[in-house]
């Protein structure tokens, strides 16, 4: 193995450990200590969403990848590939959904009692819930698609019409059909963009008209503007414009790889690891920016730390 290859593998394989782990002890967090011990806030309902699709992501792309970057081919047979690509896909949609109802809920929420969502606010949760589960039936059918066209590397005699992405092979189509199935699977995805964009612009304008507010009011309020709402929209736009930068260039590379005849190597490594990229930094986002998770965090740190010296000391 080439010292480039070797880098490749070892920079999958550092993305794929990271961010299974990372999505794996939030998750833990919110079902295993929240969920039994508090009340679960809605925004970590949502959360919790997006850290399955992480999960999945993560499963379906980043551990393929690695074992071909180490050099293990023909793993999978057609079920597999039908079902990794199909996964993978419906990560992909449920991730950027989530995301999106994320921040619309809390542009909705901290919008004024006076606005025209005022209204909204009553059933917002039981909309964004039936949203959010709605997200995951309609990816659930458009990754279907994938059943069709994807084919295991070994079996098939005939590579002519196929397009290699590594571990499997994707069903080659004409230049039409491959721009309009792009198109097909990019239209929610689209749409949860629009979104997204109007609802984090929104919690912005919120945010500054707030800060024009409390410049005018005694500093014994000042204390106000680091609110439990105002941080949970700040880390909720960072979320989101983290979000919306990776996926851009996930986006840019993925049509690339679709429309192209013959897509390299490199642009599937690079497809790869960009896709790779928000579901490992984001759990840390979330346990850096929300202080629940961050005292958990500590509070289980410590406590391994007592339990190992008190064994010590036994011993």
């Amino acid at each position: 193995m080439e010292a480039s290859e070797l880098s490749i593998a070892m920079i999958f394989l550092s993305l794929t450990m990271i961010g299974f782990l990372g999505n794996f002890s939030l998750l833990h967090h919110y079902m295993f200590v929240y969920l039994m011990r508090y009340r679960l806030k809605f925004t970590d309902w949502v959360l919790m969403h997006l850290i399955v699709a992480n999960i999945l992501t993560v499963l379906t792309k980043g551990v393929p990848q690695t074992l071909v970057a180490f050099g293990l081919n023909n793993f999978f047979n057609d079920v597999g590939c039908k079902l990794a690509s199909s996964l993978h896909r419906v990560s992909r949609g449920v991730g950027i959904g989530s995301t999106s109802f994320l921040s619309v809920f809390q542009a909705i929420i901290i919008s004024p009692t006076n606005s025209r969502y005022s209204e909204l606010k009553i059933n917002l949760h039981k909309y964004i819930c039936y949203s959010v589960y709605l997200n995951w039936v309609i990816h659930f059918l458009i990754s279907s698609i994938n059943l069709v066209h994807m084919r295991a590397k070994y079996g098939n005699e005939s590579t002519e019409n196929l397009k290699s992405f590594l571990y499997c092979y994707s069903v080659r189509h004409d230049p039409t059909s491959d721009i309009l199935y792009a198109t097909l699977l990019s239209a929610p995805d689209i749409l949860f963009l629009v979104l997204m964009l109007w609802s984090s612009g929104s919690m912005v304008v919120t945010l500054y008209r707030h800060k024009k507010r409390m410049q005018h009011m005694p500093r014994t309020n000042a204390s106000s503007r680091s609110s439990p709402e105002t941080r949970a929209t700040k880390t909720i736009l960072l979320l989101v414009s983290t979000f919306f930068s990776f996926y851009t260039i996930s986006s840019l590379c993925q049509l690339l790889g679709a429309v192209l005849y013959d897509p390299g190597w490199s642009l599937v490594h690079v497809t790869a690891m960009a896709s790779l990229l928000f579901p490992t930094v984001c759990p840390f986002l979330l346990m850096n920016h929300d202080f629940r998770v961050s005292s958990y965090c500590l509070t289980w740190k410590i406590s391994r730390y007592f339990s190992k010296t008190s064994d010590q000391e036994l011993k």
